[in-house]
């Protein structure tokens, strides 16, 4: 009995102590300071100071970078379809040790496939043929640098490539005909906007009144380029509509009028003499008709030159302004166009950019489509 009693006595001593342990840890754990900042407590040693080196040197400022100015689009950046198709061919002509067959046959598919034409191929051919048996010529690469010069030669011989403007006091008025869809409307917002920038007064005239919509388009066009536009009812007179701009025009001192005219088949004849109409009345006192511009479409190739003709012969067209040549393979068109017909190629499509209607260089072209 008094082994439990005191077995119990120290149970209860123990228990004592350890309450009275837990007692102090509360407490002290209530006057811990809260954590605040970094939750770092006390002072913390400094970090040794780095000596200062020598100051860096100052770099002079050189002279600044010239800024770039954009200028128009390049011809040989926008034809590399046509450019493709060809340099297989000029390679494997490139790569043969003398003018044998294969030359001359690599050079005529070439030229074919570029879409240049039966006629303006073989007198092409013809000529470096002759030129080579006289020994003016000894090698592949010399007959392609011949092939070069005779195609800027061609492409030069058939007139300026610029557009002409009337004497003063006269309105000048370009008119603009093709069949539909060849891209007359675009062509004419593109070059107003080029005009326009060059300091010309411009005002255009929606001679186009059978399709649907096409004043209006004409109109949108005329708004991006900040110029004016005459428009008549849909189905009205062309030729009233175009009269209305050149007296407007001389009015209010516009000096250029650009006429829109309807799409029409060269095959028919009604529609022909309605254009011949057109051209008379813009012709008029105080109009001056300067250039008539066939507008024709690059991927149409050797179908464009037979509107080319009927066109030519009914309203004398002065140039052409091919479309869509960044489109196509068939560049070659350029050269049978000024070839066969005499008609210069003035201006040339190369993107669908209100800017990316440019004046066609012959030698540029020509380097692009075979260098």
């Amino acid at each position: 009995m008094i082994a439990v009693l005191i077995v119990i006595a120290v149970v209860a001593a123990l228990l004592l102590v350890a309450g009275g342990t837990l007692l102090v840890s509360r407490r002290a754990k209530r006057q811990i300071p809260p954590v605040t900042g970094s939750g770092i407590v006390g002072v913390a040693r400094p970090e040794p100071e780095l000596e200062a080196g020598p100051p860096e040197p100052e770099l002079e400022a050189g002279p600044p970078e010239p800024e770039l100015e954009a200028g128009p689009p390049r011809i040989a950046s926008r034809i590399g379809k046509a450019r493709g198709l060809l340099a297989g061919y000029l390679r494997a002509v490139r790569a043969r040790s003398s003018l044998d067959a294969a030359v001359w046959d690599g050079l005529e598919e070439a030229l074919l496939r570029a879409d240049v034409g039966m006629a303006t191929t073989d007198a092409l051919l013809a000529d470096l043929r002759e030129r080579a048996r006289k020994g003016e010529l000894a090698g592949p690469e010399e007959v392609l640098v011949a092939l070069k010069d005779d195609m800027v030669s061609a492409l030069g011989s058939v007139g300026d490539t610029g557009l002409s403007m009337a004497d003063s006091g006269a309105v000048t008025v370009w008119l603009f005909v093709g069949v539909n869809g060849v891209g007359k409307t675009t062509s004419i917002g593109k070059i107003a906007q080029a005009q326009s920038d060059a300091g010309r007064s411009v005002l255009l005239a929606a001679g186009d009144t059978f399709r649907a919509a096409a004043s209006e388009q004409l109109a949108a066009w005329a708004e991006r380029a900040g110029v004016e536009v005459v428009r008549g009812a849909e189905g009205g007179d062309p030729s009233a509509v175009v009269y209305d701009a050149v007296q407007r025009a001389a009015a209010r001192g516009n000096d250029l009028v650009l006429a829109d005219t309807a799409g029409r088949l060269h095959t028919k004849v009604n529609l022909i003499e309605e254009l011949k109409k057109i051209r008379r009345v813009a012709d008029r006192e105080p109009g001056r008709v300067t250039e008539v511009l066939l507008v024709l479409d690059a991927t149409t190739g050797q179908n464009g030159l037979t509107q080319a003709r009927q066109f030519t012969d009914a309203v004398g067209v002065t140039g052409v302004v091919l479309t869509k040549l960044d489109g196509t393979a068939k560049g070659g068109i350029v050269v049978a166009i000024q070839r066969e017909l005499g008609l210069p190629v003035k201006l040339v499509g190369i993107g669908e950019g209100q800017r990316d209607l440019v004046r066609f260089d012959a030698a540029e072209f020509v380097e692009a489509l075979l260098g």
